[in-house]
């Protein structure tokens, strides 16, 4: 299909009905979400993170005004048309690698997009990315290839690093892989690289290997996302009827869009407001459009379509909502395992960096060491070896507190809200600084966070509350009477605290902000120590029963 719209990479995992928008011309002028502060610096760090691995690249291979390298200039002052020119040339030269690479347009395919590095090999060119997030992990089975040589002939099987899935990265390069194809540049060989935030490697990608839903590869899923999105974009671009509507999804937390979907789904009272994605799809197709809708549903009519979670739950949700509830109990008694002397954990990390931050608040029975919040960090900037000393400090208090609690034959539990996060960096870092001082191995933390002295207040929470506004502590917290002292507390908000906070950018270190991020933390632990007790307490019976709604 022949169409004027032209799309990029990026419409294969954006929102349906953000495509839609964005390509309706009736929608030009609407007022939409101010750019999220904390999204437009991640998308600087990305660049920034581009720059200094083109740099790295560009001088083992050959260097910025050597043979090896070429690199389109981009920026203001170049044009979209001009560096497509200049991309084509040095691609008829078959310059070696190519930078900032701007691929034809590909009117009949509806493609357009650029690429961080295109690589010459016999029969063309094949593409590869550069993105600031993981791609890999440790293991075995990633074919990669050194930075010095970032071709498809120089991969091997990597004996220390297993693929991390990233499909929106194969999705990027299969995007790519389609456009060089449209000009006629393609090796055929279905191959894309991908250099991620470790930037040691490039970690290769066969864009035909069956490892999507289905049996599928990427390239299949791509093409059969870019004809959908190329379909809903070329409808709402002639004005035809919408080929797709709206639904609250995750991705709406961010979507310039949102304000235009909220005033429409609430005004609906769409059932997606209170059960999101595939399952608000699942109940409108049993003909269950709306929240008053689910809320009359009998939760034991078997002839309902299963949901991903319980139908009495998406009833309770749409009854609590409707009563304009944000919490409501999912059963009649509320109970919290406790103990005699308690920890409360939170950790603060940057990204994929590392764990600057461990926060603890100490309950309870007397153990020799003073109540109240305690901190264990690092200001060096991520990644840093001083890492391994806070976390070590942090892990031999907590040890101190067990072993004081079991000599004085008092009970012992530590805290923390949604164990993920917390699980996974009490993990990694026994395993990154292994056998520096204090370093727990990882059999240990792992007996530990196996055992009943580590407990998830989010799972709790989840199994004795219904949410009708999600489930964040920053949300249940308030039900308790539970207040942060910064009105603008939030995970995204304090990675731009924690940049200033050790001065990443070049500017001198901000006390005050490392004093932001403490009693930030300081809120944190002290709302699941607030939480738990008011769980434990007679007024949270206050909060009605779902039961009787």
């Amino acid at each position: 299909m022949t169409t004027s719209v032209l799309l990029d990479a990026g419409v294969v995992t954006r929102c349906r009905r953000r495509v839609h928008l964005e390509h309706d011309p009736t929608m030009v002028g609407t007022v939409t979400a101010p750019p999220d502060p904390t999204a437009e610096q991640r998308k600087a760090d990305a660049t920034a993170h581009r720059r200094s691995i083109a740099d790295e690249i560009a001088g083992l291979v050959g260097g910025v005004d050597g043979e090896g390298w070429t690199e389109i200039p981009r920026g203001a002052g170049h044009r979209s048309a001009e560096r497509e020119q200049a991309t084509l040339e040095a691609m008829a030269a078959r310059a070696p690698h190519i930078w900032a690479a701007q691929l034809p347009r590909d009117h009949p395919g509806g493609r357009r997009g650029a690429v961080d590095l295109l690589v010459a090999t016999e029969g063309g060119y094949v593409p590869v990315l550069v993105v600031r997030h993981k791609v890999s992990d440790p293991g075995t089975g990633a074919q990669t290839s050194p930075l010095a040589s970032p071709v498809p002939s120089a991969r091997g099987a990597d004996p220390a690093r297993r693929v991390r899935p990233q499909p929106r990265d194969q999705l990027k390069l299969a995007h790519s892989y389609r456009l060089l194809e449209a000009c006629g540049q393609s090796d055929g060989s279905a191959l894309g690289g991908v250099v991620g935030l470790d930037g040691d490697v490039v970690v290769w990608h066969d864009l035909e290997v069956p490892s999507w839903p289905g049996g599928r590869g990427a390239l299949a899923e791509y093409d059969a996302r870019f004809a959908d999105r190329l379909a809903i974009a070329t409808t709402a671009a002639t004005g035809g009827e919408a080929l797709a509507q709206p639904s609250r999804i995750v991705e709406c937390r961010t979507c310039p869009w949102w304000p235009v979907c909220q005033v429409e789904l609430e005004g609906a009272r769409d059932v997606s407001l209170v059960v999101r994605g595939e399952e608000a799809g699942t109940l409108r197709a049993a003909g269950v459009r709306t929240v008053d809708d689910l809320a009359r549903l009998d939760p034991d009519d078997d002839s309902l379509p299963p949901t991903g979670m319980p139908l009495t739950d998406a009833v309770g949700l749409a009854k609590a909502w409707l009563a304009d509830l944000t919490v409501v109990r999912r059963i009649p008694r509320i109970s919290v395992p406790r103990a005699e002397v308690e920890v409360d954990v939170d950790m603060e990390s940057f990204g994929d960096s590392g764990a600057y931050l461990w926060g603890v608040w100490l309950s309870g029975a007397d153990v020799g060491e003073p109540h109240g919040y305690r901190a264990f960090a690092t200001w060096e900037p991520l990644p840093t070896d001083d890492e391994a000393r806070s976390f070590a400090t942090f892990w031999q208090w907590l040890t101190l507190i067990r072993l004081r609690a079991s000599a004085r034959g008092l009970s012992f539990r530590a805290y923390c809200y949604n164990e993920l996060a917390e699980n996974r960096w009490l993990l990694s870092s026994a395993k990154r600084f292994a056998g520096k001082p204090g370093i727990p191995t990882t059999e240990q933390v792992q007996a530990f966070i196996g055992s009943d002295a580590w407990f998830d207040l989010f799972g709790s929470v989840r199994d004795h509350f219904l949410c009708s506004r999600g489930k964040g502590l920053k949300t249940i917290a308030p039900a308790a009477g539970f207040a942060w002292r910064d009105a603008e507390a939030s995970g995204e908000n304090s990675m731009r605290w924690y940049r200033d906070a050790v001065g990443m950018d070049g500017s001198p270190a901000d006390d005050g902000q490392r004093r932001r991020l403490l009693e930030y933390n300081e809120d944190d632990v002290h709302a699941t120590l607030t939480l738990r007790r008011w769980m434990t307490s007679p007024a949270v019976n206050q909060i009605p029963y779902v039961g009787d709604l």
